[in-house]
């Protein structure tokens, strides 16, 4: 019965040991680091935010240190879409860029809802030692219309919500903010002295010595005219042939996310006053398409729309497109844009015998945010063991499409992701492996339909010359 006591007793106090020392262990970790210089840069321009954050970190501690940590507050957590960093190696002329990985992470203490990403360095970090970290990162839907309606000849004023200091879990020896305002219409913003407003430009500090978790809120309340175009489902099938083509079809589901319409609609009012009428509107878009595209086309539920313009060379393709009317705050639109591109040019073979496909993640179209991505790579028949390496984390999972003739179905790879801004745009791959036995599937049954067709028009001719006689 002792024994049993103990054995419990002992089975109770290996996990409670455990937590206590990853506990003072990631205590330790950020009690060992502390922030030199942290400037911060905010780009307020447009309206997915860019934030960029530059920290100079000292290891005030024994031990080496490999990470570093950001923290974001609640409020910011929700609307985080990306987070990248580099170290920066050298001075002056002869610094370079090295990129760093940032992975999600939790702290023990960390107050409800603050997120945290650990950056690991290059090298561990030695008592004593300096480094400086770039961070860049990305907010989508932190820009609150205020007022919620505008009519057609009022500009668009937003609410921008963030702190005059660093949220950080280190002590921060001295620390700026600088907010880059797309005008230099500021309505108000609040007062953490020492602030200072110049032109397009409003600067928070310096700040010095503020403990960790330091927090002052702000609220500038400023004129951004910029499109808030939003894509809330945008669908990119990619469909490979190994007879050489690339066939691309993308339907999106548009919507202007600023300060709703209120009123009605002049048509005369907004081509004769562009300047002053429907500022905040947008009636073009601009999508980056890969060189060399070819059968390119833009439709909606109607039909073809001829509003487009293609520039097209060996280098890069753009095509601006125009919806059926222009967006104002609330509207809404949907539209398909298609094309081809010759398969050489993304399918490779793998040195292990495999092939894979080679093509861009993210959305075409500029200045845009996606609420919701779904990429499906439809495959050859005969196609398996399909795996895609994207650069950073999505949903996969697999689909069988039917298409003409087809008899056991196409594999298709579908990838799924969410708050997807322009700096998603990178190459991504989807591997897999082909017999070529299916190749003369297609052919075969192709070659056997239009036997079959050309066998009835001669039944068709032997019966009609038959009745004629």
């Amino acid at each position: 019965m002792a024994s049993s006591t103990s054995m419990e007793a002992a089975g109770l106090t290996l996990p409670f040991l455990i937590l206590t020392f990853l506990t003072i262990s990631a205590a330790s970790s950020t009690n060992q680091i502390q922030i030199l210089n942290a400037e911060r840069r905010i780009d307020l321009s447009s309206h997915i935010v860019k934030v960029f954050l530059t920290l100079k970190v000292e290891n005030v501690g024994t031990t080496p240190a490999s990470e570093i940590v950001l923290a974001f507050a609640p409020a910011q957590a929700d609307h985080l879409a990306l987070v990248k960093a580099q170290a920066a190696i050298g001075k002056k002329k002869k610094k370079s860029y090295v990129h760093l990985d940032v992975n999600p992470t939790e702290l023990p203490d960390a107050p409800n809802g603050t997120k945290y990403f650990s950056i690991s360095l290059l090298n561990p970090l030695s008592s004593g030692e300096t480094a400086t970290l770039e961070v860049l990162y990305i907010l989508t839907h932190s820009l609150e219309p205020f007022p919620a309606e505008i009519s057609q000849s009022e500009s668009q004023l937003v609410y921008f919500r963030d702190s005059a200091l660093i949220l950080s879990p280190y002590h921060v020896k001295q620390q700026t903010t600088f907010l880059k305002t797309p005008s230099t219409k500021v309505e108000s913003f609040t007062r953490v002295e020492p602030t200072k407003l110049a032109g397009r430009e409003l600067k928070y500090g310096p700040y010095e010595d503020h403990p960790p978790y330091s927090f002052s809120p702000v609220i500038v309340h400023l004129e951004n005219n910029s499109p808030f175009a939003v894509v809330e489902e945008l669908l990119r099938e990619v469909e490979i042939s190994h007879w050489g083509n690339l066939q691309i079809t993308e339907h999106y589901k548009l919507v202007h996310a600023g300060a709703r319409h209120k009123g009605v609609f002049s048509r005369v009012e907004y081509q004769s006053r562009p300047s002053f009428s429907g500022t905040s509107s947008f009636k073009h878009l601009l999508a980056s398409l890969p060189p060399r595209v070819h059968s390119v086309y833009y439709r909606d539920d109607i039909g073809n729309i001829s509003s487009s313009h293609l520039r097209s060379d060996n280098r890069k393709s753009e095509l601006e497109i125009e919806p059926r009317y222009p967006l104002f705050g609330g509207w809404k639109a949907t539209f398909v844009i298609g094309y081809g591109l010759p398969l050489e040019d993304f399918l490779f073979e793998s040195p292990d015998g495999k092939r894979y496909l080679n093509f861009s993640f993210g959305c075409p179209l500029a200045e845009t945010v996606v609420d919701k991505l779904t990429i499906k790579v439809v495959l050859p028949e005969g196609s398996k063991d399909p795996s895609a390496v994207v650069p950073f984390p999505v949903e996969q999972r697999l689909e069988t499409k039917y298409s003409y003739l087809d008899v056991v179905g196409r594999t298709v790879l579908v990838l799924e992701n969410k708050n997807v801004v322009p700096e998603h745009i990178t190459p991504f791959q989807v591997y897999y492996t082909f017999k070529p036995i299916f190749m003369l599937a297609e052919p075969l049954m192709l070659a056997s339909v239009f036997f079959l067709f050309f066998m009835a028009c001669l039944a068709y001719l032997h019966i009609d010359l038959s009745i004629r006689k």
